[in-house]
C-alpha cells in the first residue's frame, strides 16, 4: 500500500502543512486501531484515509482523518491532500465528492493545479473569555466564539498581527480551553501583501501542539472575517513556521477553500493493512 505526505495550502514542497494520504482499493476501512496505528506512525497533524464507493451514490469516495492521537470530523488540508493525490495519480477527474464524518465535501481541480473545497460554515457563537485563557495564550483576547460541533475549537480575536505572530502559548493550559484547540487570529497589518487576516492554531488535546495551516479553521475565519470587512471572498495567512494561504469564499452555509498542493514523498507501507 502506497504511503504519499503531501504539502497542502501551498505550490512549494517544505511549506503548508504536510498530511498522510492512503487510497485504499478495498470497499471498506481496516479497524479503527489500524489506521490510528499508522497515523501515530507518520506522526503528521493529519493522515486520510479513502476508499471509493460504488458509483451512482451521494459520494464517491470515502474519507477519514486521523492525528496521531485520535479521529477527527472534519479536516481541510488533508481533503486537499487526498484529492491532489486521485487527480494526479488519475484516480479522479474533475469535482470528486467525499462522504466524512461531517457530511458531503466536494474537491474541484482547476486548470492551474489549485483545488477548491467544498466545506460545511462554521456556525459561530460568542463566548465570555474563559478563565485562563488570557494567562495560557499570553496575550488578552478582543473576542472569543465558539466554531460548532464539527470543529470544536475557541475562535479567538487579538489585537495585532504581531501578536499573533508572538504568541507561546502554555499549551497544557490550553487543553482546558476548548473540546479540540484554540484559533487564534487578527487582521493583517498590510493587506498589500496578499493576505486579509492572520491566524495561529493549537490543539495539543489531539496531539498537535501547533497546525501549520488548517482548512477546517478557516470554515470559522470565513464567517468571521467576511462580516467585518463586507468581503465574502478573503486571503488568510496562517502564520506557523511552515506558513501557508488559503482563498476563502462564503458562500452562506458553505464555505469555499482554495490552495494548491504539493507531492513531497511517495513510499510503500511494508506491512499489510
Amino acid at each position: 500500500m502506497r504511503i504519499r505526505i503531501v504539502d497542502a495550502f501551498t505550490d512549494r514542497p517544505f511549506t503548508g502543512n504536510p498530511a498522510g494520504v492512503l487510497v485504499l482499493d478495498s470497499d471498506s476501512f481496516p479497524d479503527d486501531g489500524r489506521l490510528q496505528r499508522i497515523a501515530m506512525e507518520l506522526n503528521l497533524s493529519e493522515t486520510a484515509f479513502a476508499h471509493p464507493l460504488p458509483p451512482g451514490g451521494e459520494a464517491d469516495w470515502a474519507l477519514r482523518w486521523f492525528t496521531p492521537a485520535t479521529e477527527v470530523d472534519m479536516c481541510g488540508h488533508a481533503t486537499l491532500a487526498t484529492a491532489h493525490v486521485l487527480h494526479t495519480t488519475g484516480a479522479a477527474s474533475g469535482t470528486v465528492r467525499f462522504s466524512a464524518r461531517c457530511g458531503i465535501l466536494a474537491a474541484t481541480i482547476h486548470p492551474d493545479g489549485t483545488i477548491t473545497l467544498d466545506f460545511p460554515t462554521a456556525p459561530l457563537t460568542p463566548e465570555p473569555v474563559p478563565a485562563g485563557l488570557a494567562a495560557a495564550l499570553g496575550a488578552e483576547p478582543l473576542s472569543v466564539h465558539d466554531t460548532g460541533p464539527h470543529i470544536g475549537d475557541l475562535l479567538v480575536e487579538v489585537s495585532d498581527e504581531a501578536t499573533v505572530r508572538a504568541l507561546a502559548p502554555d499549551l497544557a493550559a490550553l487543553t482546558e480551553a476548548s473540546r479540540r484547540g484554540v484559533i487564534v487570529t487578527a487582521a493583517a497589518a498590510d493587506p498589500s501583501l496578499g493576505h486579509d487576516y492572520v491566524s495561529r492554531c493549537f490543539f495539543p488535546r489531539v496531539g498537535i501542539d501547533e497546525d501549520p495551516v488548517t482548512g477546517s479553521a478557516h470554515t470559522a475565519l470565513a464567517p468571521f472575517w467576511s462580516a467585518r470587512f463586507g468581503r465574502d471572498e478573503l486571503t488568510g495567512l496562517q502564520a506557523s513556521a511552515r506558513s501557508g494561504l488559503v482563498r476563502t469564499a462564503l458562500r452562506g452555509d458553505r464555505t469555499l477553500l482554495t490552495g494548491g498542493a504539493v507531492t513531497v514523498i511517495d513510499g510503500e507501507l511494508q506491512t499489510a493493512l
